[in-house]
């Protein structure tokens, strides 16, 4: 090449298209896909299972584990069928009775089918109202409905083992006796109530 020649050959960049380019960085940032496992995909994760699906299904576990403890230790432990009855209070005797018909000892059976359908008509039960916890979003709905179901399978588990379902305690007053019955069924009905006050009160300031 000659001293006084004016023209050169361009220098090639030996540095990538995007490194020392801001606004290129930025555009690659952008385009960029986030990796499996990214923040996304745990935040959905974290969702799967909402806080009125844990609340209710939560419930449902520590009823039925409550009332098959209190069951077991009242008749093997403190052994109720031999020492009955026992006043426990002005107002509660401990006492021995089996159901078998539904809760507070309606719709009573005396039959092996009976037994069965009480049995099929509880469990399918549960398995519908555990489907509505899933899909609710109101943590008392959840929670009433988590009575229901722990509360409905501590009775079927009384039938499947026994026949029947162990009731044992029983309010009175006076020579006035009212129901007999246990924890489950007082589970019971406080989740029936809790599903009415919901379902005619709170859902009517929810539509407003």
């Amino acid at each position: 090449m000659s001293k006084g020649s004016s023209t050169q050959a361009p220098v090639p960049d030996p540095r990538p298209a995007a490194a020392g380019r801001p606004g290129s960085q930025r555009a690659a940032g952008r385009a960029r896909p986030s990796a499996p496992g990214g923040g996304g995909k745990s935040r959905t994760g974290a969702r799967g299972i909402s806080i009125p699906a844990r609340i209710g299904l939560g419930i449902a576990l520590a009823t039925l584990f409550l009332d098959q403890a209190t069951k077991l230790y009242t008749y093997f432990v403190f052994d109720l069928p031999v020492r009955e009855p026992v006043a426990f209070g002005p107002f509660v005797n401990l006492i021995v009775v089996w159901n078998r018909g539904i809760s507070y000892g309606l719709f009573q059976q005396n039959t092996e089918l009976g037994r069965w359908i009480l049995v099929l008509v509880s469990v399918l039960a549960s398995v519908g109202l555990s489907f509505w916890i899933g899909r609710t979003q109101g943590k008392l709905l959840a929670a009433a409905l988590g009575l229901i179901v722990g509360g409905a399978i501590g009775n079927v588990i009384d039938r499947l083992i026994f026949g029947a379902v162990f009731d044992f305690i029983q309010i009175h007053v006076g020579a006035y006796s009212w129901y007999v019955f246990n924890v489950a069924d007082a589970a019971i009905v406080a989740g029936v109530v809790g599903l009415l006050y919901d379902s005619f009160l709170l859902e009517k300031r929810r539509t407003r």
